[in-house]
């Protein structure tokens, strides 16, 4: 699997970006995803994830009410949508496809196998 995030950028604070991650090399409909971030000095940490259908998805409580994860199987791309965005936010931005076949919004980075590249989200104050 490869997958390439996009969507990054500079934004001043309250405003809002959409980050996209499009994947390629297997069945997108079967792989739940996860969204991670890590900022300069920190340990990569667990945004959000959704499951291999989109019923379900799950947020940290840092971004719990601000950010939203959707799919479009039929386009092999998973979004997520930043609203009202916080300094706090400033990271590089991961995709990552899940290991396992159930998804319950796992937060270690450990069960997630395949990882895109990262885009960087700057919220300035």
């Amino acid at each position: 699997v490869q997958l390439q995030a996009s969507g990054g950028g500079l934004v001043q604070a309250g405003g809002s970006l959409r980050l996209s991650c499009a994947a390629s090399g297997r069945a997108f409909g079967n792989i739940a995803m996860g969204w991670f971030r890590q900022a300069p000095g920190k340990e990569r940490g667990f945004v959000g994830g959704i499951s291999r259908n989109g019923g379900r998805t799950y947020y940290a409580d840092s971004v719990k009410g601000r950010f939203t994860i959707s799919r479009d199987n039929a386009k092999n791309t998973v979004y997520l949508q930043m609203n009202n965005l916080k300094p706090e936010d400033t990271a590089v931005y991961y995709c990552a496809t899940y290991i396992g076949l159930y998804y319950n919004g796992d937060t270690s980075k450990d069960v997630y196998n395949y990882w895109g590249q990262g885009t960087l989200v700057t919220v300035s104050s």
